[in-house]
């Protein structure tokens, strides 16, 4: 199953580097890539990762809820990178001929 936005690519990216609550994952993406998801964004997009097994919640005693990327989320950060490879080694390809 592929992800289906960018917003999901760019959470798992950023959990990838180890358990973030939603505030540390939007200033992790935004120091990546200059991308600010906004809350609505952000949290759409953790409920679904969630839902599909991609993340889990964490147990927190702050009122922040952190969360972790699962075995699954990991496999399928690696599949969608891998076909990202391909597409940016065709644009490369492409640009040089351009």
């Amino acid at each position: 199953m592929g992800l289906r936005d960018d917003a999901s690519l760019l959470i798992l990216t950023s959990l990838a580097g180890g358990p973030k609550h939603g505030y540390a994952m939007i200033e992790d993406i935004a120091s990546i890539t200059g991308i600010r998801l906004g809350p609505g964004t952000l949290y759409g997009a953790i409920g679904r990762l969630e839902a599909e097994g991609m993340i889990e919640a964490l147990e927190s005693d702050d009122r922040r809820r952190p969360y972790q990327i699962t075995p699954q989320g990991l496999r399928q950060l690696e599949a969608e990178i891998g076909g990202m490879k391909g597409l940016i080694a065709t644009g490369l390809r492409r640009l040089k001929r351009a």
